[in-house]
């Protein structure tokens, strides 16, 4: 038919291998200039490949099975993935139960901005085709993640390090809402400018993923365009909407009821998960240290007591 949409993209592991040449070709010249991001670069070049492979699988049997159960379940793990995002690996300052804040922003901002966008600006019935729902929520979360640690890493960074301007204001007698606006004010700003710069060059300078991913699939530009503005919408939308709630949460707990800085809430260490990996790690050293030595001592007892029979 001539109106079918055509399948252009049969790719094999071959494939996806030339496309890691890029990568390679990247970490030598980071290693050739002593940039010292080549390791990064293979790090997060694997864990895509990875990562990508496990949601093409899952996935997969999701869109089979057409369970809203399923689809619920799948935007709640990827919610959960990027709250793990945010607060194990990206965030060098950290306050008690942010984990917990972050992932309720994140549900309290996707979801509804996901079923909302999806059911009305997408008139797709049911929202939560597999197909269509899932990747919008993905988008959503990858945007989110950006804005809530540009955000809380902002929040946390005043309070911590540069808490003079905000204890001035405390001192003079000013709440902790008027204290404390300025910073938050700033933390949005900061939050949101990817996403606005984003939207200001979109179409023009760069054309978007899913712009191009509904081109390739065989929807007519014009239809692909308007799909990729609404998407813009909902992340610009989602992206404010968490970042705000989860300021909110941050400034409450790092200056408390009755207008007092509390730094002390900060906790500027290394996340536990990592702690313990270190710990693990250096467990396991020491084990197999301790191991070596026994073996070499077993050894020269060995050879010891060889050479007083021989004698």
């Amino acid at each position: 038919m001539d109106g079918a949409p055509i399948d252009s993209t049969h790719l094999d592991w071959g494939n996806v291998g030339l496309g890691f040449s890029f990568i390679l070709f990247n970490a030598f010249i980071s290693t050739s200039l002593q940039l010292g991001i080549g390791s990064s670069l293979l790090s997060a070049a694997v864990r895509c490949v990875v990562q990508l492979g496990l949601v093409a699988l899952v996935l997969q049997k999701v869109f089979e099975t057409n369970n809203p159960w399923a689809v619920g379940g799948i935007a709640f793990l990827l919610n959960l993935l990027g709250t793990i995002e945010a607060v194990v690996n990206k965030s060098k300052k950290r306050y008690d139960y942010m984990f917990f804040s972050v992932l309720f922003s994140m549900l309290c901002s996707t979801i509804p901005v996901s079923i909302i966008g999806v059911r009305f600006a997408m008139v797709i019935e049911p929202f939560w085709k597999p197909e269509q729902y899932i990747p919008i929520v993905g988008m959503l979360c990858g945007g989110t993640i950006s804005g809530i640690i540009v955000s809380v890493s902002y929040v946390l960074r005043e309070i911590y390090d540069n808490r003079d301007k905000i204890e001035m204001y405390l001192a003079f007698g000013a709440s902790r809402f008027e204290a404390c606006r300025p910073v938050a004010r700033e933390a949005l700003r900061l939050a949101l400018a990817p996403t606005i710069s984003q939207m200001s060059v979109i179409g023009i300078i760069a054309i978007p993923g899913m712009m191009t991913g509904a081109i390739l699939g065989g929807s007519s530009v014009q239809q692909a365009a308007r799909l990729q503005m609404v998407i813009m919408f909902m992340i610009s939308a989602s992206t404010a909407l968490a970042s705000i709630i989860t300021t909110t949460i941050t400034l409450a707990v790092v200056v408390d009821s009755e207008n007092r800085l509390r730094p002390d809430r900060v906790d500027v260490r290394e996340h536990p998960v990592w702690r313990a990996r270190n710990w693990l790690f250096s467990q396991a050293v020491n084990g197999v240290k301790c191991t070596v030595g026994l073996i070499r001592k077993d050894r020269r007892n060995g050879a010891a007591e060889t050479e007083r029979l021989l004698g």
